[in-house]
């Protein structure tokens, strides 16, 4: 008597429904259904989980709320506005804000469609003030600009 084996289709790694797919981007298979949930649609770029780690944890360090201690008297919170700045070159007013790296950047009043914004200059200021670069984005969101990357003198 001799015993056929079916060959066992991967299964989602998200869903565990059969019939996935190997990503070797993502290192696990993944179903057709996960796959596109994953990007969404084709017009939408793909969000890197390092992209959101440094925006997430900025945003955390500013909502946390700060423990009570009785023999340390409480420290304001940073303000989410840097400190104001004029351009020498053109003269336009920006404010400073320090990156996650510890660099300064000065950015640009206001926030502009991610549409009309290229790769590597999106910008977005969390909670607490701090400067974090985009690198994937939903179309229809904002961010910031640096006043560096649309300098009228420079």
């Amino acid at each position: 008597m001799t015993t056929t084996t079916m060959p066992v289709s991967p299964v989602c790694a998200a869903c565990e429904t059969p019939g996935a797919e190997w990503s070797a981007a993502l290192g696990m298979s993944l179903c057709a259904a996960c796959t596109t949930a994953a990007t969404g649609t084709p017009d939408r770029d793909p969000v890197r989980l390092g992209d959101i780690l440094p925006v997430t944890a900025a945003t955390l360090r500013a909502s946390a709320p700060a423990a009570p201690r009785a023999s340390i008297p409480a420290q304001p919170r940073p303000s989410r506005t840097g400190s104001l700045m004029t351009c020498r070159f053109c003269g336009a007013q920006a404010r400073w804000h320090r990156t996650v790296h510890g660099r300064w950047v000065a950015m640009e009043p206001g926030e502009r469609p991610v549409a009309g914004v290229p790769r590597g200059e999106r910008w977005y200021v969390a909670g607490d003030g701090t400067a974090v670069q985009l690198r994937g984005a939903v179309p229809s969101g904002t961010c910031r600009v640096s006043h560096f990357s649309v300098c009228t003198a420079r």
